[in-house]
């Protein structure tokens, strides 16, 4: 049985630029992949380990997500081998077709039965991939897990939730999206990167898949409101008692 882990090369918005419109300049943000995804496969790494699995990781991005460097930057963290669509166009598709394609990369794992992405993705954070991919594959799909491992049948995953954690068994294949606290991260060695060079990275054209391409197009950027500050400053005794009350007015508390 093979472990799936989506993972994603993009700019760290860390560097990335807002200009007068509003719109946000990435030209000069370096690509890596995120602490996210790096949490996702290190668990994925720590179950294959304990049941003798396979973890491939799976991508869409540019050109470059095929390039050594960004071979290197993922494999490194503990994957097998991946499977990557290298196509500049990606860099344009919706959240929509990107799943789409993810869960074609899937389906090409022979033996997958779980798909774990992470928390959220480091550019555009819209936590919304995961849901997708079981969307497009019709697996059940589990959001906020902070650990889950082998069962006979399948997974026992714990799942964070308003509530508290709750215990769930899973029967048959699934997609997890992972906390970004689930497991602790081991920063790559220099040999782990030397490794991850030899470590088998397969590209996919996509005319070999179905891709979904919902009609939509960024039509306006504008940037958020900016909101007068009211410059309220709280001193002596009663400082607390008025900062407290003065949350619960305006509808903060």
């Amino acid at each position: 049985m093979s472990i799936v882990v989506a993972y994603k090369y993009a700019a760290n918005p860390q560097d990335a630029v807002v200009n007068s419109h509003g719109e946000v300049d990435w030209s000069r943000a370096k690509a890596s992949v995120s602490e996210y995804d790096s949490v996702a496969i290190t668990l994925a790494r720590k179950i294959a380990d304990a049941d003798s699995q396979e973890v491939v990781g799976i991508s869409v991005g540019g050109a470059d997500v095929a390039g050594s460097m960004a071979k290197k930057n993922a494999l490194s963290k503990g994957l097998d081998r991946a499977l990557v669509v290298a196509d500049d166009g990606a860099r344009e598709w919706s959240a929509t077709t990107v799943a789409s394609v993810l869960a074609e990369l899937v389906k090409k794992v022979a033996d997958a039965e779980l798909v774990i992405t992470g928390d959220s993705s480091l550019d555009n954070g819209a936590r919304i991939v995961s849901g997708l991919i079981g969307g497009f594959l019709g697996w059940p799909v589990f959001q906020e897990v902070i650990s889950i491992e082998k069962s006979a049948n399948g997974y026992v995953v714990q799942q964070q939730s308003s509530q508290g954690v709750r215990t769930i068994e899973v029967e048959g294949p699934l997609v997890v999206a992972t906390t970004s606290d689930a497991v602790a991260v081991k920063v790559p060695s220099m040999k782990d990167i030397l490794a991850a060079g030899k470590k088998k990275l397969d590209t996919v054209e996509t005319d070999d898949l179905s891709l979904a391409h919902p009609q939509l197009r960024s039509i306006e950027f504008v940037k958020p409101p900016v909101q007068e500050r009211k410059k309220m400053i709280f001193a002596g005794d009663n400082a607390v008692e008025e900062f407290v009350a003065a949350l619960k007015s305006d509808g903060i508390l």
